[in-house]
C-alpha cells in the first residue's frame, strides 16, 4: 500500500474554522432531560479547519491556515498551537468583536460523540480573507474546505482556487439545510454517510445505498465524490460515475471526533503527492482509523511515520 514520501512535500492551504474544544468524557451520552456524571474534562484545540491543518502538517505537508480567532486567551492558545505544529498562521486574522470559536464535545466510552459548535470569530470570516491571501496561494497544491465558516467566503475561496489551478476538497460538515450550487464546484466532495443522506435525501446505510448517493452527488457536482463510512472504508465515485469500494481498517475506536478531519488532511496530502484517487482514499482511510484509535481531535492526528508503520503491518 502506498504511503507518503519525503519529496515532493505536499503544499496544503486550509480555509476554515479554528475552535477550542471543551471535551466531556462519560460512560455514555445523556438522554434528553437527563443529568449524568462525566469522567473527565479537557480543553483541546480544535475546529474542523484547524484539525485538518494539523492532520496535513503531521503528515509532513507545508500548511497555511486562513481563518479567524478572537482577541482572547483561547485565541492566543489556538495560534500558539498551530505555530507549534509548523503551520503558517500569517493569514489567521484577529476578531475584535467576537470571542474565539468553541465546540462542546461529549464523548462516550464507545468513541461515539455529539458536538455543539459556537462559531464566535469563525462567523466573521469574509470573502476578503481569502482574497487577501490569494497571491500567496499560487504555489499551493490543495485547498481544504469545511462548512464551519460563512458560505459566501467558501464560494469565494473555490473561485480563487480554480483561477489558480489549486485542487479543491470540501468536507460538507456540518451538513447544511441548503447547499448553494457554488459549493458543488469543488473537485472533490467528501461527506460521511449522514451528510450524504442529508444532501441527497437518500438512505445511506449500505454500500449499495452509498454508491447511489455518491453517483447522485457526482451528477450534481461534475466532480469526484468520496463518501466515508468509518471502519467500513469509503465509496469513491469518479467523474465518469464509476464507483469503487475502498476497504477500511477496523481498529478499536476510542474517539471518532477527529477521524473525518484526519481523512481530509491525508486525502489532500495524497493527491498533492500524485497518488491516484483510489490510493489517496486508501491512505486517508488508514489515517482516519489511527485517529479514531486515540482520544481527542488534534492530539489524535497521526504522523506520516505512524501511518507508514500501520500500513506496513498489514
Amino acid at each position: 500500500m502506498r504511503t507518503l514520501s519525503d519529496e515532493p512535500r505536499p503544499r496544503i492551504v486550509v480555509f476554515g474554522s479554528i475552535n477550542m474544544d471543551l471535551v466531556v468524557l462519560s460512560g455514555r451520552l445523556p438522554r434528553p432531560g437527563e443529568t449524568i456524571f462525566g469522567k473527565e474534562f479537557k480543553q483541546i484545540p480544535g475546529g474542523k479547519g484547524a484539525n485538518q491543518a494539523v492532520a496535513a502538517a503531521r503528515l509532513g505537508a507545508e500548511v497555511r491556515m486562513i481563518g479567524r480567532v478572537g482577541g482572547d486567551d483561547y485565541g492566543d492558545r489556538l495560534l500558539e498551537n498551530l505555530r507549534n505544529e509548523g503551520i503558517d498562521t500569517g493569514s489567521v486574522f484577529l476578531s475584535s468583536e467576537q470571542s474565539s470559536g468553541l465546540a462542546i464535545v461529549a464523548v462516550e466510552e464507545s468513541g461515539e460523540n455529539a458536538i455543539t459548535v459556537i462559531s464566535g470569530a469563525n462567523a466573521e470570516v469574509i470573502p476578503e480573507d481569502i482574497q487577501q491571501a490569494a497571491s500567496d496561494l499560487k504555489a499551493m497544491d490543495v485547498l481544504l474546505l469545511q462548512l464551519e465558516i460563512p458560505l459566501p467566503a467558501l464560494i469565494a475561496a473555490i473561485q480563487v482556487a480554480h483561477e489558480q489551478g489549486i485542487t479543491t476538497i470540501l468536507d460538507p460538515a456540518p451538513a447544511p439545510t441548503a447547499f448553494p450550487k457554488g459549493l458543488l464546484k469543488v473537485d472533490y466532495l467528501c461527506p460521511n454517510e449522514t451528510e450524504a443522506s442529508m444532501l441527497t435525501g437518500l438512505p445511506v446505510e449500505t454500500a449499495e445505498e452509498a454508491e447511489a448517493a455518491a453517483q447522485a452527488l457526482a451528477r450534481r457536482s461534475g466532480g469526484t465524490v468520496v463518501i466515508t463510512r468509518g471502519s467500513q472504508g469509503a465509496i469513491l465515485c469518479d467523474r465518469e460515475l464509476q464507483c469503487h469500494q475502498i476497504d477500511g481498517f477496523p481498529v478499536k475506536a476510542v474517539d471518532t471526533t477527529a477521524a473525518g478531519d484526519a481523512f481530509a488532511g491525508a486525502f489532500g496530502c495524497g493527491l498533492a503527492q500524485g497518488f491516484s484517487e483510489q490510493e489517496a482514499v486508501q491512505f486517508a482511510c488508514a489515517a482516519g482509523a489511527l485517529a479514531a484509535s486515540k482520544s481527542g481531535a488534534q492530539p489524535a492526528m497521526p504522523t506520516r511515520e505512524e501511518v507508514a508503520a500501520f500500513l506496513n503491518k498489514l
